[in-house]
C-alpha cells in the first residue's frame, strides 16, 4: 500500500474562491506593465564604446566581424537577412566592392528575393554608382518582370536623373508585359508631367486621341503661354500621318501668334517641311515671311512698316495687275498690331479694286478664325458672284452651312452650284452633294441626284457608285435594287464606244454577284463577260505615210447580236488551226501510234 501510495503523483489542491464578486479597484494590463518597469531593480548598463586608434586593431576588428557574419551565413545560407546585414556593414565601411560581392553571392542563393534586389540597387544609388544601379535594375526586370516595384523604382531613378528619354524607354519595356491598370496610369502621369501625353497616344496607335490631346493642349495654354515646341511636336505628328495641309495650317497658326524672337525653331522646322513636301511657291513664301519678320524686328517701328506697305500698295497699278500677297501681308501685319479694323479695310479695298481668288480665300480664312460667320457668308456670296465656276468655293460654302447646322441653306447652295452653266470640276461638286445627302440619310433625294447626274453623263463610275449606294442603303430590297441598277447600266452602255468602261461595269457586277448572288445570277453574269482577243491595226504618221502595224486588245460581248457571225468565224478559225497542228504532228512522226501499240 505504501509503495502504491508513494508511486502515485500527488496533485496539489486548487484553492476555492469564496468571494467571486469583482474587486472595487480594477487593475489593467497597462498598469501591471508600468509597475513592473518602475520596480525594475537591475538595469543592464550599455556596452562600452569601443574606440579604435590603431590600424592593426581596426583590421583585427574587421576580421572578427567578418568571421562572425560568415559563421552566421554558414549556419543557415537561406536566411537572406544575414546576407543583407553583412553587406550593409561592409557598405558602412565604404567597402563597396566587398558589399557587391556579398550581394552577388546572396543572389546565387535566392535570386527571387525582391528585398535583396531592392537593397542591392539602393546601395548603388546611395553611393552614386548610376551605371551599376542601371545594370542591377535591368537584371531585376529581366529576371522578375512581373514585380512592379522594380519598374517603379527604375523609372523613378531615371526621371530623377533627368533622363526623360531613358525613363520613357523603361516604361515602353514595361508596357510590353501588359501590366495592371495602375502601371498605365503611371505612364500617363509621367507623360503629362512632361507635356508629352500625345506622344504616348501616338506610340500606341491612338492617332485620333493624340490629335485631340494636341488640340486640347493648344487650347489650354492659350496665347499667353504659347510654346513653339508644342506646335513643332503637333506639326511633326501630322507630318507622320501624311496630313500635309494640316501641317501647314499649324505652322501658319503658330507663326501668327508666337513672338518672332521666340519662333526661330518654328521657322527652321517649317522651312525643312516645305523643302521636303512643298513646292517652289511654298518654300519662297516661308523664306519671304522669315525675312519680313526679321526686318520688322530690326526696325521695331510699326508706323514706319505701315507706311512702307501703304507706299507699295499705292505704286501698284491695280486696274492692270496686282499682287495678292502684298495685300495679305499688310492685313496680317495689322492683325499682329491688334488693329483688326485696318486689316479688314485693307482686304475690303483689295477685293473692291482687284478681286482675286487668293484675296477672297485669305479674307474668308481670317473671318473664320475670328468666328465671324455672317461676314463669311457675305464674303462667299461676293466670291461666287466673282467666280461662279469655282466648285471648291461652292463646296466650302455648303460645308460651312452644314457645320453651322443650317441644312436647308447648304442644300440650296448645292442646288445653285450644280445649276451653273460652266464649272471647273463638276464631278467633285456632284460627289460632294451626293455625300452630303447620304450623311443626312436622305436616301430618296440621293437617288434623285444620281438620276439627274445620269441625265448629264453616262460615265461608268457614276453607274458603279449608284449601284454601291443602293447596296449600302441597308434595306431588305437593297440587293434587288443594286442588281437592277447594274442591269440598267449594262443596257445603257451597249452602244458605248469605250469598251473598257463596259468591261469595268461587268467586272464590278461580277464581284457583287460573287459575294451576294445565287448560282443562277452568277451563271448569267459569266455569260455576259466578254472575250478578249488580240487584233492588229495599221498606223499612219502625221504626213499620211505608213507607220507600220500596232497590236491591241479588243472585247467581243456575247450580247451584241451584230458580233455573233464574227464569233462563229473566230471559233471555226480556232478549230481549223487546231486541226492543222494535229496533222503536222502526225506527218512528223507517222509511226508514233504503231510504236505505242507494240508491247
Amino acid at each position: 500500500m505504501a509503495s502504491t501510495a508513494a508511486g502515485k503523483q500527488r496533485i496539489p489542491k486548487v484553492a476555492k474562491v469564496k468571494n467571486k464578486a469583482p474587486a472595487e479597484v480594477q487593475i489593467t494590463a497597462e498598469q501591471l506593465l508600468r509597475e513592473a518597469k518602475e520596480r525594475e531593480l537591475e538595469l543592464l548598463p550599455p556596452p562600452p564604446q569601443q574606440k579604435i586608434t590603431d590600424v592593426e586593431e581596426l583590421n583585427d576588428y574587421k576580421l572578427r566581424k567578418r568571421k562572425t557574419f560568415e559563421d552566421n551565413i554558414r549556419k543557415n545560407r537561406t536566411v537572406i537577412s544575414n546576407w543583407i546585414k553583412y553587406a550593409q556593414w561592409e557598405e558602412s565601411l565604404k567597402e563597396i566592392q566587398r558589399a557587391r560581392s556579398i550581394y552577388e553571392r546572396a543572389l546565387d542563393v535566392d535570386y527571387r528575393n525582391v528585398t535583396l534586389w531592392l537593397k542591392y540597387a539602393e546601395m548603388e544609388m546611395k553611393n552614386r554608382q548610376v551605371n551599376h544601379a542601371r545594370n542591377i535594375w535591368d537584371r531585376a526586370i529581366t529576371t522578375l518582370p512581373r514585380v512592379n516595384q522594380f519598374w517603379y523604382k527604375y523609372t523613378y531613378m531615371e526621371e530623377m536623373l533627368g533622363n526623360v528619354a531613358g525613363s520613357r524607354q523603361v516604361f515602353e519595356r514595361w508596357m510590353e508585359w501588359q501590366p495592371e491598370e495602375q502601371a498605365w496610369h503611371s505612364y500617363i502621369n509621367f507623360e503629362l508631367r512632361y507635356k508629352e501625353y500625345a506622344r504616348f497616344e501616338e506610340k500606341h496607335c491612338y492617332f485620333a486621341h493624340a490629335r485631340k490631346v494636341y488640340e486640347r493642349a493648344v487650347e489650354f495654354f492659350g496665347e499667353e503661354h504659347m510654346d513653339e515646341h508644342l506646335y513643332v511636336a503637333f506639326a511633326k505628328f501630322e507630318e507622320n500621318q501624311k496630313e500635309f495641309e494640316r501641317v501647314r495650317v499649324i505652322y501658319k497658326y503658330a507663326l501668327d501668334r508666337i513672338p518672332k524672337q521666340d519662333a526661330q525653331n518654328l521657322f527652321k522646322n517649317y522651312t525643312i517641311f516645305e523643302k521636303k513636301f512643298g513646292d517652289r511657291r511654298g518654300i519662297e513664301d516661308i523664306i519671304v515671311s522669315k525675312r519680313r519678320f526679321q526686318y520688322e524686328e530690326e526696325v521695331k517701328d510699326p508706323e514706319r512698316t505701315r507706311q512702307v506697305y501703304q507706299a507699295c500698295i499705292e505704286l501698284l497699278p491695280h486696274k492692270k495687275f496686282t499682287f495678292a500677297k502684298i495685300w495679305l501681308l499688310y492685313a496680317q501685319f495689322e492683325i499682329r498690331q491688334k488693329n483688326l479694323p485696318l486689316a479688314r479695310r485693307a482686304l475690303g479695298t483689295s477685293i473692291g479694286k482687284c478681286p482675286k481668288n487668293k484675296l477672297f480665300k485669305g479674307y474668308i480664312e481670317l473671318e473664320l478664325q475670328l468666328r465671324e460667320f455672317d461676314r463669311c457668308r457675305k464674303l462667299y456670296e461676293k466670291f461666287l458672284e466673282f467666280a461662279p465656276e469655282n466648285c471648291t468655293s461652292w463646296i466650302k460654302f455648303a460645308e460651312l452651312e452644314t457645320i453651322l447646322g443650317d441644312i436647308d441653306r447648304a442644300r440650296a447652295i448645292y442646288e445653285l452650284a450644280i445649276s451653273q452653266p460652266r464649272l471647273d470640276m463638276p464631278e467633285v461638286l456632284w460627289k460632294s452633294y451626293i455625300d452630303f445627302e447620304i450623311e443626312q440619310e436622305e436616301y430618296e433625294k440621293t437617288r434623285n441626284l444620281y438620276r439627274r447626274l445620269l441625265q448629264r453623263t453616262q460615265h461608268v463610275k457614276v453607274w458603279i457608285s449608284f449601284a454601291q449606294f443602293e447596296l449600302s442603303a441597308g434595306k431588305e430590297e437593297s440587293l434587288s435594287k443594286c442588281r437592277q441598277i447594274y442591269e440598267e447600266a449594262n443596257k445603257a452602255m451597249r452602244n458605248c464606244e469605250e469598251k473598257e468602261e463596259r468591261v469595268m461595269l461587268l467586272e464590278s457586277w461580277k464581284t457583287f454577284e460573287e459575294e451576294f448572288g445565287t448560282d443562277s445570277t452568277k451563271e448569267r453574269i459569266e455569260k455576259l463577260m466578254p472575250e478578249k482577243i488580240k487584233k492588229r491595226r495599221k498606223l499612219q504618221a502625221e504626213d499620211g505615210s505608213d507607220a507600220g502595224w500596232e497590236e491591241y486588245y479588243d472585247y467581243i460581248f456575247p450580247e451584241d447580236t451584230a458580233n455573233q457571225p464574227n464569233l462563229k468565224l473566230l471559233a471555226m478559225a480556232k478549230l481549223w488551226k487546231k486541226q492543222q497542228q494535229e496533222s503536222e504532228a502526225a506527218e512528223m512522226d507517222p509511226d508514233k501510234d504503231i510504236d505505242e501499240s507494240q508491247p
